[in-house]
């Protein structure tokens, strides 16, 4: 007995026998206490954060898509409306239709028939470069 309990600080742990890989030992929870297993933790934990990050960004970048393909139904939406509108107002500038609105709502106004003039005002010369009465 002395021979066995004298050197039990140096003894080398004993091994643990390479358990085999099973289905059973995967639902028992067992897989998660190997070595190999309990090693790889930090790249099993780097893959599940890149997993979520690349499924946030898929779900972005698809709710970008469907926020862009709304907008663009509005724009032309608005651009249909925008040239419908723009078409009445060219149907009320006209000549006839506005003698049509004027005479109906009886505001007995008069076409004018003498072409508009233009009117040229020249600007005031200053008074320093005036000549003065006494002639000098």
């Amino acid at each position: 007995m002395s021979r066995q309990n004298k050197n039990i600080e140096f003894e080398e742990p004993k091994e643990e026998s390479v358990k085999q890989f099973t289905f059973r030992s995967l639902i028992d929870g067992n897989v998660l206490t190997q070595k190999a297993v309990l090693k790889q933790a930090p790249f099993i934990v780097l893959l599940v954060l890149i997993s979520f990050v690349s499924i946030a960004n898929r779900n972005h970048a698809e709710k970008l898509v469907i926020k862009s393909s709304h907008l663009q139904n509005e724009v032309k939406e608005l651009r249909s409306q925008a040239i419908s509108t723009s078409s009445e107002l060219m149907k009320f500038s006209r000549q006839t239709t506005v003698e049509r609105i004027v005479h109906e709502r009886g505001l007995e106004l008069e076409e004018n028939l003498e072409p508009p003039k233009k009117l040229i005002i020249e600007p005031k010369r200053s008074r320093a470069h005036e000549p003065d009465a006494s002639g000098e």
